[in-house]
């Protein structure tokens, strides 16, 4: 177990003066040793010695994933490259992949950010963790990985894929804590449910799930699908990881670690810094990495941040499950649309599984939006009556839900693309009319 109280619990002024020093640190060393931050710095008149207060990290500039691109492959490196000893990418599925470089300290440092986020969890190193994140470029795998062998659990580093081994190592070496992105959960609860997987009788005590958005009827139909607590880990390549902030126990918002990471809320329209309870997208920089300092990061994630005291002790600041994404947002008829409203509806209909993909068109200067929805296998071979009955009040959920009238279709059972890690659940074909 990995419990720095020390760290976690310390009070929000002594907070504020490392990460100041570290703010400071981290600007400097980036200004110095990162051509592309020096001009960027030079361009607005910005330099290290004008950062004197935690408010003055608003003078510095953003940082975007183009930032990242423009620089492929090592222009962010902060240190020579022989002293990089990992290197791991985004997927680049829309332009050139972020590179993400770390040193033997950063390596260190994320072992240890991501071991505290399991003990949050109630990990411990008694614990056997499936780990069903990919291993290799994507952060997902080793971030978990590090963090488990540093408190001293044991690893299954088994990966996505082979989901009916999975379901076979998880009951003959009896697994406590499973790792898996929301979707792949579901199709691994699927193929569990085939082999005669039982939850009362598991072992499993713990799932840790991320990379992906999800509801609060997501993580309900998980835990009852697997007969134990789901927790929330969230991370982004650019940044670290997995790791930057974990759900507790109490299960009502994810713990950023603040010593590390410093997080601020804007207006994604204006820019500006929002006050503390609101909602808006999260800007992230990196306080002590060494590798690759990445200051004021633009994640596109929408949550709000929560300074209260929690439950379990934790002084750290919470922030919401991400909502949405402010470039997931789909405008359908100039209505803003997420993909995690309409997978709220879906959860609190029976007689649907939580498989549905969305498709939009524009067959007539005039956006169309259509609900692809998985019924379960007594409702598909029920009555047609029925079947109309359930699909007019899927259309009805998810009006209410975002303001709008789709096309709702009822699809065979498990006819939908299963995901071994993030779920395409938005094909949008306007750009083909």
């Amino acid at each position: 177990m990995i419990w720095n109280e020390k760290a976690e619990c310390m009070s929000r002024d002594d907070l504020e003066e490392i990460q100041l020093k570290r703010l400071q640190d981290v600007v400097h060393r980036a200004y110095q040793n990162v051509p592309h931050y020096h001009q960027k710095f030079e361009d607005i008149g910005v330099f290290p010695e004008d950062i004197q207060t935690l408010e003055d990290i608003g003078k510095l500039p953003f940082t975007t994933k183009d930032d990242l691109r423009q620089v492929y492959p090592f222009g962010m490196f902060a240190v020579p490259k022989k002293d990089i000893i990992e290197i791991h990418t985004s997927s680049g599925t829309t332009g050139k992949p972020v590179v993400s470089g770390y040193t033997l300290e950063d390596i260190e440092l994320w072992s240890e950010i991501m071991a505290r986020g399991l003990t949050m969890m109630g990990i411990d190193e008694e614990d056997i963790i499936q780990n069903t994140h990919g291993y290799g470029l994507f952060t997902g795998g080793f971030g978990v990985h590090y963090g488990a062998q540093k408190m001293g659990s044991t690893v299954i580093p088994i990966s996505t894929g082979q989901t009916r081994r999975q379901i076979e190592i998880m009951n003959d070496f009896g697994t406590t804590v499973m790792i898996f992105t929301p979707s792949y959960g579901l199709y691994l609860s699927e193929v569990a449910e085939e082999e005669g997987f039982d939850p009362t009788n598991s072992q499993l005590k713990a799932i840790g799930f991320g990379a992906e958005m999800w509801t609060d009827e997501m993580r309900k139909e998980i835990e009852k699908r697997f007969g134990a607590p789901a927790f929330n880990i969230y991370g982004l390549t650019e940044i670290m990881g997995p790791g930057v902030a974990v759900e507790c126990q109490q299960q009502n918002g994810l713990h950023i670690c603040e010593d590390h990471f410093y997080p601020e809320i804007i207006d994604s329209k204006t820019s500006k810094i929002m006050e503390a309870g609101q909602t808006g997208e999260l800007v992230l920089t990196n306080l002590s990495r060494q590798g690759m300092p990445v200051i004021r990061f633009i994640t596109k994630d929408i949550t709000r941040l929560n300074y209260d005291v929690c439950g379990c002790g934790r002084t750290l600041v919470k922030m919401d499950r991400i909502t949405g994404r402010s470039d997931d947002m789909l405008k359908v008829r100039g209505v803003a649309v997420f993909p995690s409203q309409i997978e709220k509806a879906l959860l609190k209909i029976d007689g649907v599984e939580p498989h549905y993909q969305i498709i939009v068109t524009r067959p007539n200067r005039l956006d169309e939006m259509e609900v692809q929805v998985e019924t379960s296998p007594i409702l598909f071979s029920d009555e047609v009556k029925e079947m109309v009955a359930i699909k007019n009040k899927i259309g009805s959920y998810i009006e209410n839900e975002i303001g709008l009238r789709v096309n709702v279709t009822l699809v065979e059972p498990k006819s939908l693309p299963r995901s071994e890690g993030k779920a395409v659940r938005v094909i949008d074909k306007r750009n083909l009319y």
